[in-house]
């Protein structure tokens, strides 16, 4: 049943006006807050998994290489060590 009453009328166009303002400003906030923090995070350095997983290969190779280089050292510097 609708109202005759021309203000009644106005009063609930005011009021849906105004909820869809308030929406449509939620929505912007939410979307500019979500982009500030696209650009904050965008700005520090991250690396890739895959870049992560080849320095991660890189390491273990290298130690593994360091720990061979002291088993030759270890040896040679006995086998100097019975020569003297």
């Amino acid at each position: 049943m609708q109202s005759e009453n021309p203000l009644v009328a106005d009063v609930v166009k005011l009021l849906n006006s105004a909820a869809g303002t308030f929406a449509g400003m939620g929505r912007e906030a939410r979307d500019s807050a979500r982009e500030r923090i696209k650009e904050a995070i965008g700005g520090a350095d991250f690396v890739t998994r895959e870049e992560f997983d080849a320095v991660k290969d890189m390491a273990a190779k290298a130690r593994e290489e360091a720990e061979a280089l002291k088993s030759r050292l270890a040896a040679l510097e006995v086998k100097l060590s019975g020569q003297s």
